[in-house]
């Protein structure tokens, strides 16, 4: 298959089988919109679709995976149990209603959203291996995990950690998580990799952007594919859809990339109180 953009759809490089652009979904609430947006996403090569519990958008997402044109097999699909159904009755409880929501019979990846609220790590992550050793679960994740939180899920768990997913873009370039991460061999997943719109008032990546007549969007998915991290960036419309597809097309040198990692800010988007490093 080849896209509008005479991309091929499956030449989006791969992590241990995850492809390395995939489609985010958080505050994707409008029903039509949000099946729509990963139709559309899937028809255009995109193999990788992100949701959550949390997000209340499964069903759409759903919808979205049934009107594609692309068969179940060919696609990455990653969802989240939210903190408040952590507990081990919960969480298989509420995954088997998100593969219904979903309408699928497994998921790629299932992620603990956040190690906050009903998180124990035993009681938790026994569950995950329920689910992993039926099949429901093709891989198990952990997402907002600081370095100390991994080191007990990796002790507890049998199943092995695939993802870590974290806010990272080039605001918040996330060097002991990522270090962590490849300590255990378990992947790196972005989420808010555009730093909710910040990165495009960088200079130094507006000039990148400038000279290789791409955007800044291009330009820091880029970055992150860079630093072997795989980004889910968030979008609706056709044209960012398409816009952030083109980004597996740009290749930054070593100076572009040092430009970028010695940028001087730091933001950190989300947050929220019971964040692990708060």
């Amino acid at each position: 298959m080849v896209d509008a953009e005479g991309l091929v759809a499956d030449a989006c490089p791969t992590a241990n089988g995850m492809p390395v652009l995939g489609l985010g979904t958080w505050q994707n609430t409008d029903p039509e919109q949000c099946a729509e947006s990963v139709r559309t996403a899937l028809e255009t090569g995109y193999r990788h679709i992100d949701t959550a519990q949390a997000y209340d958008n499964e069903a759409y997402v759903g919808e979205g995976l049934a009107a594609a044109d692309v068969d179940r097999e060919e696609i990455f699909l990653a969802t989240k149990v939210w903190t408040s159904n952590l507990g081990y009755d919960d969480v298989l409880e509420t995954a088997r209603e998100s593969l219904d929501r979903l309408g699928v019979d497994y998921v790629d990846l299932l992620y603990v959203h956040w190690p906050a609220n009903a998180y124990d790590p035993e009681e938790t992550l026994s569950a995950f291996d329920e689910l992993y050793d039926e099949g429901l679960i093709r891989n198990v994740g952990v997402s907002n995990f600081e370095p100390e939180n991994l080191e007990v899920a990796v002790d507890v768990l049998d199943a092995p950690i695939f993802a870590n997913q974290v806010e990272m873009h080039p605001l918040l370039p996330q060097e002991r998580v990522r270090e962590a991460c490849a300590a255990h061999d378990i992947e790196v997943v972005a989420y808010s990799p555009l730093a909710r719109g910040a990165v495009f008032d960088q200079p130094e990546i507006s000039e990148i952007a400038a000279d290789r007549g791409v955007s800044e969007a291009q330009v820091s998915l880029a970055w992150l594919r860079e630093k072997g991290v795989t980004a889910i960036p968030k979008a609706t419309g056709e044209d960012h859809i398409a816009d952030n597809w083109r980004s597996l097309a740009l290749d930054l040198d070593d100076e572009e990339v040092a430009a970028i990692d010695a940028i001087d800010e730091t933001s950190r988007e989300v947050d929220p109180d019971f964040g692990p490093w708060n």
